[in-house]
């Protein structure tokens, strides 16, 4: 089955609808299938009804305890992965409103313990200052007031000491001209500040000799529930765990070459005194 992100908000009802069939045409009863995966009876008329998601695990154990056709099982395997990818993108997220989408993102931070970021080319919105965000937003038309205001309210959630932040930003993405020189330094003093909370850390990897494969993305992790992942087309949003596993690894990697705490604190400093030259 071959991506069609045109598909994706239908991927999630057909799942259902190819479950059930695939299941009553098996001859088990809900309750009989229910037991062979070990979950509730209920779990698996919500996964059929379509009001609960199935993770991959699930489709795969229920696939198996009705011993569903092989030449179906890739079908419905490749509709699950599906239907774990969301793909939001940048013309409907701007139609919507982008405030709407900080309420998203609002969500997706209060419901997550470890949050992981790698802004590959810019400084992410919850270590920002209003100059840059609002900058940001400068070159999409339209009055951003709400997004901005929503963004800077957002980051009242890097204080929760009962979660945990990793930022890695590379040298591009904390000396990226997007504000003037001023205002940037203002902005990399900003970075400073944050890397003394207690339940926050923020790395840099400075331009240098090359030690990994080049990043191609920006991506956020959320536990290791979700990864979304950021193109200049818009954002997948993945929870496929083979997925969100991928990116956990890559962000060891990049974690591995950052620098923290005092290292970083004097490259960030020494980049904010160049700027104010």
């Amino acid at each position: 089955m071959t991506f069609e992100p045109e598909r994706m908000g239908q991927s999630s009802r057909e799942l259902a609808d190819k479950l059930r069939e695939l299941r009553k045409r098996s001859g088990l009863s809900g309750v009989r299938v229910a037991a062979r995966c070990n979950m509730s009876q209920s779990k698996i008329s919500r996964i059929e009804n379509g009001k609960v998601r199935p993770s991959l695990v699930d489709v795969e154990q229920i696939l198996r305890a009705i011993d569903a056709p092989t030449e179906l099982v890739a079908e419905v395997s490749a509709l699950a992965r599906m239907a774990n990818t969301d793909w939001q993108d940048a013309r409907s997220l701007r139609r919507k409103g982008l405030d709407k989408k900080q309420f998203e993102l609002a969500g997706l931070e209060a419901a997550s313990r470890e949050l992981r970021y790698f802004p590959l080319s810019m400084i992410t919105g919850l270590l920002s200052t209003p100059e840059y965000i609002r900058a940001s937003l400068a070159h999409i038309p339209g009055d951003h007031s709400k997004a901005v205001a929503k963004k800077l309210e957002r980051q009242e959630v890097l204080y929760d000491r009962s979660k945990r932040f990793t930022f890695i930003l590379t040298e591009q993405a904390v000396r990226w001209p997007l504000v003037p020189p001023d205002a940037l330094a203002v902005q990399i003093d900003r970075l400073v500040s944050l890397t003394h909370l207690p339940n926050l850390r923020v790395g840099v990897i400075p331009l240098g000799p090359a030690t990994a494969p080049a990043p191609l993305n920006t991506f956020t992790l959320y536990d290791d529930r979700i990864a979304t992942v950021e193109v200049s087309t818009g954002v997948l949003v993945l929870r496929d765990p083979r997925d969100v596993r991928a990116h956990l690894q890559e962000f060891a990697v990049y974690e591995e070459l950052a620098l923290f705490g005092e290292p970083a604190r004097d490259y960030l400093t020494s980049w904010s005194a160049a700027c104010r030259r």
